[in-house]
């Protein structure tokens, strides 16, 4: 019970060739992983450009006390 198997090899090399086989398609599928992530945070960050005012503005109607300031 202590020695391992046929059984043991075969599982661990079916594990290996699934994970590493060919051009290493866990790497892959890491590298789309961090594309899509790079994606989203780029398109969160446009999102912040694109809504509401630039800076200094306000995006409210000026009241009557503030444009009476203006006028000063």
């Amino acid at each position: 019970m202590g020695a391992i198997s046929i059984w043991h090899w075969l599982l661990v090399i079916v594990v290996v060739a699934l994970l590493f086989g060919g051009r290493g398609k866990l790497s892959g599928l890491m590298g789309d992983a961090a594309k899509g992530i790079r994606a989203f945070k780029d398109g969160l960050k446009d999102d912040d450009k694109k809504d509401g005012p630039a800076e200094g503005v306000s995006s409210l109607p000026r009241t009557d006390a503030e444009k009476d300031q203006l006028n000063r």
